[in-house]
C-alpha cells in the first residue's frame, strides 16, 4: 500500500511538472501510515497498527511543498472533509459564539465541535499560525474537543508545534494547545534546500516593476488585456454592516491600490468576502516594509494568505523586484512565506 501511494505521489507530481524529493517521499510514507492508523474500515485496522494520533503537523520552510504534499493527500481521503483557511475557520467559531449566546464556554466549544462533526470527519488546515491573542487563549479547549470526538486534522505550518505563538502576548495561557497538539500529533518536519515556487519553471511572469511610466503602461495594457478592454464598473461589498467599494471592477476581475487593501482597518473577515466575488486580483503599488509599517504588512500578510487558499491569481505591481523586498522585524518569518507566494501567485503557470 505505501508503494501504491507513493507511486500515485510521483504521477502527480509528473502531471504538475514539479519535482520528486526524497524528503517529500518520507513525508508521504508518514502520511501513509497515518491514513493506515485512521481512515481504513474496521476490518482493516484489525491488521494495521493502531494510531493515538489523529493529528498530522507538517512543518518546514517556505516553498518546500508542504501545502502540495497535504493537498496530494487530502484530495485522496475519501471522508467529509473541510479544507479551511485557520482564520476563516476562527471567524466561524466566533460567529457561533455570538449566535448561540451562551455564557458557559465550555458547552458553546462542546456545542461547536459537534457541529463540525456532522460536517467533516478531517479538517485541513494550510499554514497554521496564531497571531491574535484571543485566539490563542481558546485554542487549547477547542482542539481538545476536536480530538475528543475524534476529529482528524492536517497542519501545515512554517513553525514547530512548541514555537507556534512564541513571544505572543500572555503565552502562557497558549501551553495547553500546545501540549494537547504535541500530544496527539504526528509532528514531522519538511527539509529542502531551494523553494520551488522561485524555480525556472514558475517564472514570475505578472510581477511588474519599478514604478514608474513604463510599468504603468504595461500594467495598464495587461488589465485591458484580462477585462477585455470593457468599460469597468465599480462594485460594493457588505461585510457585517460595512460598506467596501470595489473601483475597478469587470466580471469577476479585480483592480485595487495597495492602500485601498491595506492602509485602512481591514481584517480576514473583510478579504474572504471581497475575494469571494473575485477570480483575478490586480493590487498596484506594495511598498516597502519596515517597523513605521507594520500594520499596512500584517495586512498584506493576511491578504496574501487568503488570496493563495483560495486559488487566485494575481498580478501586482511594486517599485523592487521579489527578492528585494524588506520587512518589519517581528513580521521577518511570515513574510517569507508572503514572497514565496508571490512568485506562485504572480506565475504564468497559475490559471488566469
Amino acid at each position: 500500500m505505501v508503494k501504491k501511494f507513493q507511486k500515485e505521489f510521483i504521477s502527480y507530481c509528473n502531471n504538475q511538472q514539479l519535482e520528486v524529493n526524497s524528503n517529500q517521499i518520507e513525508v508521504v510514507e508518514k502520511l501513509e501510515q497515518y491514513y493506515q492508523g485512521n481512515f481504513q474500515s474496521y476490518f482493516s485496522k484489525l491488521f494495521s497498527k493502531k494510531l493515538s494520533e489523529k493529528g498530522f503537523y507538517l512543518y518546514g520552510d517556505v516553498g518546500v511543498g508542504k501545502t502540495m504534499i497535504l493537498n496530494f493527500f487530502f484530495d485522496h481521503v475519501k471522508e467529509k472533509k473541510l479544507r479551511l483557511h485557520f482564520n476563516e475557520f476562527m471567524l466561524s467559531f466566533h460567529d457561533f459564539v455570538h449566535e448561540k449566546k451562551e455564557k458557559e464556554e465550555d458547552n458553546i466549544i462542546n456545542h461547536f465541535v459537534k457541529n463540525l462533526k456532522t460536517k467533516a470527519s478531517l479538517i485541513y488546515f494550510d499554514e497554521f499560525q496564531v497571531t491574535n491573542i484571543v485566539d490563542a487563549m481558546i485554542l487549547g479547549k477547542l482542539f481538545y474537543q476536536i480530538f475528543q470526538e475524534d476529529i482528524k486534522i492536517i497542519v501545515t505550518s512554517n513553525t514547530k508545534i512548541s514555537e507556534l505563538y512564541k513571544d505572543g502576548l500572555q503565552s502562557d495561557q497558549f501551553k495547553p494547545f500546545i501540549k494537547i497538539m504535541e500530544k496527539n500529533s504526528i509532528e514531522c518536519e519538511l527539509k529542502i534546500d531551494d523553494d520551488y515556487r522561485k524555480s525556472n519553471n514558475n517564472q514570475k511572469q505578472r510581477y511588474f516593476y519599478p514604478l514608474n511610466q513604463e510599468t504603468n503602461f504595461k500594467i495598464n495594457k495587461f488589465f485591458r488585456t484580462i477585462t477585455k478592454d470593457k468599460k469597468h464598473t465599480s462594485k460594493t461589498i457588505n461585510v457585517k454592516g460595512r460598506d467596501f467599494k470595489i473601483e475597478n471592477f469587470y466580471e469577476g476581475v479585480a483592480r485595487f491600490n495597495f492602500n485601498n487593501l491595506c492602509d485602512q482597518n481591514l481584517g480576514a473577515e473583510d478579504y474572504l468576502e471581497i475575494i469571494k466575488n473575485c477570480k483575478f486580483i490586480v493590487i498596484d503599488q506594495i511598498p516597502q516594509f519596515n517597523d513605521t509599517n507594520s500594520n499596512q504588512q500584517q495586512r498584506f500578510i493576511t491578504l496574501l494568505d487568503v488570496i493563495y487558499d483560495k486559488n487566485i491569481p494575481i498580478s501586482v505591481t511594486a517599485n523592487q523586484n521579489l527578492d528585494e523586498f524588506t520587512s518589519s522585524k517581528l513580521l521577518e518569518k511570515p513574510f517569507k512565506r508572503t514572497i514565496s507566494r508571490l512568485y506562485e501567485l504572480t506565475s504564468i503557470n497559475k490559471n488566469q
